[in-house]
């Protein structure tokens, strides 16, 4: 079995505040501005490297180096965040890797398959598309009485953490094994797809 391109880690912090996850999406504004623009340009790019795939077999490094960076940068505000709520730190404003609690990082593939860019972001990530999609916002359908139901979310995933941070809360200790996290893998990943663990 080949090891995970992907290296994505989040270290618990052993002391919590109780109250500060009500107010981290208010702290965390000025990321979330800055991550629009960066996810715009990530979009963007990602499609220039596709493309750079397509026509050489290899990703530019420059794009690549971005793209992660944007990834990181993101995994971090979300373990900050409501994703994890695992740290009072308060995340840097970078795309390069740092000491903080949340890390990413990922393989630079040396060389792609030119035909797969076509097929691997859509069709061939279409199962790990349905998971990560049930575990992460958990569309489910209610129905209710004469009022013909609609979509209700509610991920797994963003569950066990509300379940968490409620037990902070009342305990001030965040409960173990409870700091779950998904991540997805888009488009221009190298070859080989993330082991689930």
């Amino acid at each position: 079995m080949t090891a995970s391109p992907v290296h994505l880690e989040g270290h618990l912090d052993p002391q919590l505040s109780r109250w500060m996850w009500l107010v981290k999406w208010l702290l965390a504004l000025p990321h979330y501005v800055v991550l629009v623009f960066l996810w715009i340009a990530f979009t963007v790019l990602t499609a220039v490297a596709g493309v750079a795939i397509l026509v050489t077999g290899r990703y530019p490094r420059s794009l690549f180096t971005f793209n992660v960076g944007v990834l990181r940068w993101t995994w971090r505000v979300a373990f900050y965040t409501g994703s994890a709520a695992g740290t009072d730190r308060y995340p840097p404003f970078t795309l390069l890797a740092t000491d903080y609690p949340a890390s990413l990082e990922v393989d630079y593939p040396e060389h792609l398959s030119r035909g797969l860019v076509l097929v691997k972001w859509w069709l061939l990530a279409i199962p790990q598309y349905v998971v990560v999609g049930i575990l992460t916002s958990g569309v489910l359908w209610a129905g209710g009485s004469g009022t013909g139901g609609g979509p209700q979310t509610g991920g797994l995933i963003g569950v066990l953490v509300l379940v968490g941070v409620v037990v902070l809360l009342f305990t001030g200790t965040y409960p173990a094994g409870s700091s779950t996290w998904s991540w997805v893998w888009t488009a221009g990943a190298p070859g080989s797809w993330p082991t689930p663990r």
